[in-house]
Order: structure tokens, then C-alpha cells, then sequence
């Protein structure tokens, strides 16, 4: 691309310093192209805008005594839990889904999911089994029930509801996790949050192998 650009605007303005220049300016670009293109970490390690946009709510939660987890595998699986929140009120299993803007959301009887024409009940499958699995497992190390709960944060077209409880898993706007998760009584005291953090670090593995 360099080359022909060089030469392209060289025979245009009959002087070879011009084409020279404008052949070096391409290949910058087309540099600069490449490497914003293409990443050294494969794409089933990048997480996903939808990641992204939760993470940074969740962070805001901190300050409040939240705990977050991310990317967290359920063992003997390929399932993964996005964000594992452990905090005041609770613990949470969050699932960032990012879905085509063009197709409506809706559901039907209060227990069909739809994105369109496509029903949705395998991605709410998956996800009260993955807060049932992650549930299961941290109970077993604290000694007593542990709920977590599932949810799914939809990011593209609109959700013409506040939060709705659709099959066990609640299903809101992606941007409304952080208050999905506030606005709920205290059931957790601060030791009980960091203990079932710690269990959870453990018994949940770290997807892509770190913390």
C-alpha cells in the first residue's frame, strides 16, 4: 500500500520527494492500522465490551464494601460467571450479554425470553445453573446456604422493563446492575463478605488462569 501510494502521488505532482513522503505516511497509518487491529491476546481471553461496561459499575461498588470476581470458571465445565459480587446485601452472579441492537427484547407470560424471534431459554438455562453451581460450592466450604443469585445485563437494544424475573434469573438493562445489586436489605456482615470471597477465589477458578 506504502509503494503504491508513493508512486501514486509521485506521477501526480511529478516530484519523487512528494511520493517518497506520502509513502512513508502510509505505511505509518497502515502500521498504526495493524497494531490497533490486531492483538497479541487471543479473543477468547479479551473481555467483551459488555465485560467492560459492568466492571466499571461494579468498581464503583467498592467504596460501599463490595467484592467483585471476574471471569470465574465453574469447575468440570466450560460455563463461566462474568462477575461474582459479594457484598452487604448478598451475593450475585452477573452475566454481560451484548445483543443485537436491532432485534427487540421481550418476553412472554413472564417466563419466555425473546430477542427477537430467537427464544432465549438456554442463556437463562445456563445462567441459574452456573449461580446454582457457584452456590453449591461455596456453601459446601462456609458450612451453611449461600444463595447467589443469577442475572443476566443485556447491552444493545432496549429492555422495556426495570428488572424481571424471567425462569429464576433476573433480567434488566445492562447499565442498572450496580443499582440491581444496591437496592436490596443488608444480609451479609463484613466478615462473612470477605470469607465468602476468599472461598469463592478458590473454588471458582480464575478463567484465563490469574486473579
Amino acid at each position: 500500500m506504502a509503494v503504491v501510494a508513493g508512486l501514486a502521488v509521485g506521477f501526480l505532482v511529478q516530484d519523487w520527494r512528494v511520493g517518497v513522503t506520502a509513502g512513508v505516511i502510509a505505511a505509518v497509518l497502515e502500521a498504526v492500522y495493524r497494531a490497533r487491529s490486531n492483538s497479541s491476546v487471543p479473543a477468547w481471553r479479551r473481555t467483551s465490551v459488555a465485560e467492560r461496561r459492568t466492571e466499571a459499575q461494579l468498581r464503583r461498588l467498592e467504596r460501599s464494601g463490595y467484592r467483585t470476581l471476574h471471569a470465574r470458571a465453574i469447575p468440570g465445565s466450560e460455563a463461566q460467571i462474568d462477575h461474582l459480587v459479594v457484598g452487604p446485601t448478598g451475593v450475585y452472579a452477573v452475566d454481560s450479554e451484548k445483543w443485537d441492537r436491532r432485534l427487540p427484547v421481550r418476553v412472554q407470560m413472564g417466563k419466555k425470553l425473546f430477542h427477537g424471534p430467537f427464544d432465549m431459554k438456554p442463556r437463562l438455562t445456563e445462567a441459574k445453573w452456573e449461580a446454582s453451581q457457584a452456590s453449591e460450592l461455596i456453601s459446601k466450604s462456609f458450612g451453611r446456604e449461600i444463595a447467589v443469585v443469577p442475572s443476566l445485563a443485556i447491552y444493545g437494544p432496549p429492555v422495556p422493563w426495570k428488572v424481571m424475573n424471567i425462569r429464576g434469573v433476573d433480567v434488566y438493562q445492562g447499565d442498572r446492575a450496580r443499582k440491581w445489586i444496591t437496592k436490596r436489605e443488608r444480609a451479609l456482615t463484613t466478615a462473612e463478605i470477605d470469607r465468602i470471597y476468599d472461598i469463592a477465589a478458590q473454588v471458582l477458578p480464575a478463567r484465563y488462569g490469574e486473579d
